[in-house]
């Protein structure tokens, strides 16, 4: 089997003159990106015969190497080059602690690595504490593969990335890029809107990028003239990592009329699994598409979500009790049963209804938050919310909307429960509502659900 590093020397020997990756400014053919990639390897491998814990460890044949992420074309040559070195590649957040940093690598220090991993990616943990989840090569070869059969990577696109390259939602868009011989564009996320949109100046006939739903929503609330301006030249967007609401997919639709929309369900255990183009004339919210060619999914007698195929992770480094809850041998064959609740409709499209956990139990009704935040998010006065569970002083538990206010509107509750009256069955209109300043979001802009529930333990949520 051919690994990304395999791809990346045979585009530098058959496309030389190539632009690989753009960032900052520089270029770097895929010739010249190979040669800092097999440079890189080198020094790796000379460090081999170091006794330097703080870069690798040699407890079994395969070192993993941690290291911070950088959006930067100094990642792609770290990343590659630990590959290329026979090692597997940790990266890191780029700000890091110190003692979170020396945490890992005494992890890794402890344990010992299949010898086809090539990465340990660590989870955001807002669903509990961080994981290390190691990824074989087999598999960033498989959910490259299923990327570029479901959503048509080419070697004429240029794919921008802006987010975090420690993290599988725009680590995964490196490597469809190289295997096909496209080109990379990389910033350094959505804090420069004007370099962001500039990116899009590249001369490519293609141009496409992956945006979680929370930077979506930001550019549509105030850049979406710019966001139009790209209608001629986006060919396609990617979406995932949360749930878009059905307004930000319809006004997407209205101001892209012409570009392939996707919505992706993925994670860093299941891998790549199944992707929707939204713009069909039929926008869905939920909607995540068929399996793509190298996943298969079913759903649980409990409702849940289950994935087969090569994309799925390894296990989770060091601990082989927890990978045991979640990756087990279903009908001989390997399966990662998430806590995610789902259907498939009769067209065979999985649709998100949310996480199992995430499901609020009011006078013996289950609501999911999702179903109420997407209606909310809907109404021009709300710019973000979160469905929370809350006390009441006289039904006990209650649903509560945590709402940011739009620019240019007054918060009214009365409004907003009013609204949400029309689109949803009574039970699952929230009985208290709540200004605040923002909502709590992490990297990846899905809702920090466990922050909440953290602070409605520790007496915090206010009344």
């Amino acid at each position: 089997m051919m690994r990304l590093e395999d791809y990346l020397a045979l585009h530098a020997c058959q496309s030389p003159q190539k632009i690989a990756v753009v960032c900052g400014g520089e270029e770097y053919t895929y010739a010249e990106l190979y040669q800092r990639v097999q440079q890189r390897a080198e020094e790796l491998t000379a460090s081999f015969s170091t006794s330097d814990s703080s870069l690798f460890t040699l407890h079994s044949s395969l070192p993993a190497i941690p290291f911070r992420s950088s959006q930067s074309v100094d990642f792609l040559v770290e990343y590659m080059g630990i590959h290329l070195a026979g090692a597997a590649a940790v990266p890191l957040e780029h700000d890091l602690p110190a003692d979170s940093y020396d945490e890992i690598v005494r992890l890794l220090s402890n344990v010992s690595l299949p010898e086809d991993s090539a990465d340990v990616l660590f989870t955001t943990g807002t669903t509990g504490r961080s994981k290390g989840v190691i990824m074989s090569h087999r598999t960033i070869i498989a959910d490259a593969e299923n990327l570029i059969g479901g959503q048509g990577f080419s070697p004429e696109h240029a794919f921008v990335v802006s987010g975090p390259l420690n993290h599988i939602g725009s680590l995964s868009k490196i490597w469809p890029v190289l295997l096909v011989g496209a080109t990379l564009i990389i910033v350094d996320g959505l804090k420069d809107i004007d370099k962001f949109f500039r990116a899009f100046d590249y001369p490519s006939p293609k141009m496409a990028t992956f945006l979680v739903p929370a930077s979506i929503r930001m550019l549509l609330q105030f850049s979406s003239a710019r966001v139009e301006a790209l209608a001629e030249k986006m060919d396609f967007l990617e979406t995932g990592a949360a749930a878009i609401s059905q307004a930000d997919m319809e006004m997407l639709c209205r101001l892209l009329p012409r570009t392939r929309l996707y919505n992706t369900y993925a994670s860093t255990e299941t891998g790549i699994i199944s992707t929707y183009d939204f713009n069909n004339g039929s926008p869905k919210a939920g909607c995540l598409g068929r399996p793509m060619r190298h996943s298969r999914l079913f759903i649980t007698p409990e409702g849940t979500i289950a994935c087969q195929g090569p994309t799925l992770m390894t296990g989770y480094i060091g601990d082989k009790e927890l990978t045991a809850t979640v990756l087990r041998d279903y009908q001989s064959e390997p399966t990662l049963f998430t806590a995610d609740r789902g259907i498939i409709d009769a067209e065979g499209n999985l649709h998100l209804l949310g996480r199992e956990d995430d499901v609020i139990n009011v006078g013996g009704f289950k609501v999911a938050p999702t179903e109420v935040e997407d209606a909310a998010m809907s109404l021009p006065q709300v710019a973000d919310c979160i469905c929370i569970a809350a006390p009441h002083p006289i039904v006990g538990r209650a649903l509560k909307l945590l709402v940011v206010s739009a620019p240019g509107y007054d918060f009214d509750k009365r409004v907003i429960a009013r609204y949400l009256k029309t689109r949803l069955e009574s039970y699952k209109v929230p009985l208290l509502y709540e200004q605040v300043d923002k909502v709590n979001r992490t990297y990846n802009g899905k809702l920090n659900r466990k922050a909440y529930r953290q602070r409605k333990r520790c007496g915090h949520q206010k009344k």
